[in-house]
């Protein structure tokens, strides 16, 4: 089992990351954050992209889908942003948030490495 420093330590050794964050999509806040510029806020990320975790929630809810969000992906002209709801132990209402340079990023290879990181993780 991984912590939380362990786990975005593990999340910017992903090649091309730009930034990581694990956020409370309750709240909006990051609960911790690692890498971002003055071009990706993370903080800013964290809330928005809670507002994107949210609606995705109602309208799978509207629609009546029993099923779970594995990631969301953000496709950009430059980067790639991918956000995972925590599934496991006590994650539930977090996600991992991961924004990558499309030019150095390999998504397949992201997402996978993204999926082993929140197995491990324990909050």
């Amino acid at each position: 089992m991984a912590g939380m420093d362990v786990s975005l330590k593990e999340m910017m050794s992903i090649d091309g990351t730009i930034g990581a964050a694990i956020v409370d999509h309750g709240s909006g806040m990051a609960l911790g954050t690692l890498g971002g510029s003055k071009d990706l806020d993370l903080q800013v990320a964290a809330a928005g992209n809670t507002e994107v975790v949210k609606a995705k929630l109602r309208t799978m809810d509207s629609l009546g889908l029993k099923e779970t969000i594995e990631d969301i992906l953000i496709t950009l002209g430059t980067q790639y942003h991918i956000i995972r709801p925590i599934t496991g132990r006590g994650g539930k209402g977090l996600f991992l948030y991961l924004a990558l340079d499309r030019s150095r990023a390999n998504l397949a290879l992201a997402r996978h490495q993204l999926r082993g990181i929140e197995e491990k993780l324990e909050i």
